[in-house]
């Protein structure tokens, strides 16, 4: 096969890596919550009901910004419902999974599992803009953040929360484009409601961050038109805009489905473009920032009618999609699409965090695994700091239904604060070793520290409760740096490593 090219130089950056680029979403779905994270009387459960198995795990992924409490769920949320003595705590309808919430793990309980994380790990909290709106949104914030004094957070004090939360990343609503999402509104109707409660939510706090609702995906009729209308309404009143997108193989296309970055990437250019495009119309010098704050492979199809046939059981087991080595390659090239525009998406969130579409899967009462997705997420996450370098890819190419044309190379490098470089890069072909060819022009690197692939002779390997361990990283001999330019094999169907120092 022809072999792949691309030139890094320090001189051509694309911007600073975000920490926010590495966060998760723990919604109130099917297993996430109950049973995944929190389970009282669990081998592993802390004195708060956590699993310290699934909290090493969390620690090992090395997520950032935690988005809560949906998703979905959010636009039937009643946050006073989770505050307080937890047998308090009322039981209510979930329209959105139709499931029953018990309220047993709430906003405390949340904020004392991000702390246990540790201090990377940042609160980013919903409101509910879907069947309430600018009061309670008020009365969340003052209840989480106010420091003391008022009625609201003198009772976070009696409940025991003394010190306020300091949520400063809110997301205004969830899906508001969507006819699925309760109390689903026009761009109209969200823009306002939006403006209304970003502004008053300043007026408590002036440095809230916000994000806006965006499009719920490129394919929904709406997209484009909904951001122009939102943020006529919002611009100079939020941070960010969302962004949402789920890929899957439909219909047998693997080969679309191995290309879905080329979706990904379009989506976010064309976000920006828009946001840039209100921005001029508005003699505006503000930068509207993107919150990719739900992404993943997601068997969707199915989805539906699972959540039809319940009848509103409490935790159930939905959207536990179980992933193989193709799942975690894909995963991986969505991962670099996010790094590639590290200069506009400032937050991402990987949709979610345990059991739901998620990195770690757990058994109730049992133990708690990596699924193959772990391992390139925790490998961005941790070699991904830095500057993001300027990739621009000479590759062989293949045809796909959806995207027509797509490199079978999908790169990006990262270069650290210590001079330390880390490449990136997915091998699309399904049959062929891809070879690769980098030249470091100026970059002063001299050895190869380390090159790991995420690849199997059966695409199909999944880690299992039965078989936890099937599928890992291993090492790739061969890959060599000399007079300023690497060389390495990249195996079918692979997501690679490659440290340079």
């Amino acid at each position: 096969m022809r072999t792949a090219r691309f030139t890094l130089d320090p001189a051509f950056t694309v911007g600073a890596v975000n920490p926010r680029l590495f966060g998760s979403f723990v919604e109130h779905l099917g297993r996430c919550v109950y049973t995944g994270i929190f389970e009282p009387g669990h081998p592993t459960a802390d004195a708060e009901g956590l699993r310290q198995d699934v909290l090493e795990l969390v620690r090992e992924l090395g997520v950032t910004a935690v988005r809560y409490p949906g998703g979905n769920f959010v636009s039937g949320y009643k946050w006073e419902d989770s505050v307080g003595p937890a047998e308090d705590r009322p039981r209510r309808l979930d329209l959105a999974w139709r499931s029953t919430e018990t309220n047993r793990f709430g906003l405390s309980e949340y904020i004392a599992f991000l702390k246990k994380i540790g201090p990377r790990a940042e609160p980013m909290m919903a409101v509910n803009l879907g069947t309430r709106g600018v009061a309670e949104a008020l009365e969340l914030q003052e209840y989480a953040n106010h420091p003391a004094g008022t009625a609201l957070s003198d009772l976070r004090a009696e409940h025991g929360d003394k010190d306020p939360f300091g949520i400063r990343l809110w997301c205004l609503g969830n899906e508001m484009d969507g006819p699925w999402q309760t109390g689903h509104k026009t761009a109209e109707e969200y823009g306002r409601v939006a403006a209304e409660t970003a502004r008053a939510m300043r007026q408590i706090d002036p440095d809230v961050e916000l994000v806006a609702c965006g499009s719920s995906s490129q394919a929904m009729d709406t997209f484009a038109a909904w951001e122009a209308t939102v943020l006529q309404e919002t611009y100079d009143l939020v941070d960010h805009i969302s962004l949402h997108a789920y890929y899957e193989p439909l219909d047998g296309d693997v080969d679309s489905f191995l290309a879905s970055a080329v979706d990904m990437e379009s989506f976010i250019e064309n976000v920006v473009a828009t946001c840039d495009h209100v921005g001029a119309r508005l003699k505006s010098k503000k930068k509207i920032n993107l919150s990719f704050d739900e992404w993943n492979v997601w068997y969707m199809a199915k989805t539906h009618a699972e959540v039809s046939a319940l009848d509103w059981p409490e935790a159930p087991r939905l959207l536990e999609d179980n992933y193989s080595v193709m799942d975690a390659v894909v995963f991986g090239s969505l991962l670099i699409a996010l790094l590639r525009h590290a200069d506009r998406v400032t937050v991402a969130c990987l949709a979610q965090l345990v059991n739901v579409i998620a990195p770690i899967m757990t058994e109730p009462g049992g133990p708690a695994w990596r699924q193959t997705t772990f391992f390139p997420f925790s490998q961005a996450s941790k070699y991904g700091r830095g500057e993001v370098l300027e990739v621009r890819v000479d590759s062989p190419t293949y045809e796909t239904a959806k995207y027509g044309e797509a490199d079978l190379l999908h790169a990006t490098a990262v270069r650290a604060e210590d001079g330390s470089v880390t490449v990136f890069a997915v091998n699309r072909s399904r049959t062929e070793t891809l070879p690769l060819e980098v030249a470091l022009g100026g970059l002063g690197v001299r050895e190869v520290v380390e090159h790991s692939a995420l690849a199997d002779a059966d695409p199909d390997a999944r880690n299992t409760l039965a078989e936890p361990e099937r599928v890992a990283p291993h090492a790739v001999d061969g890959t060599a740096l000399d007079g300023g330019r690497l060389t390495a094999a990249l195996e079918p169907l692979s997501w690679n490593v490659i440290r340079l120092r």
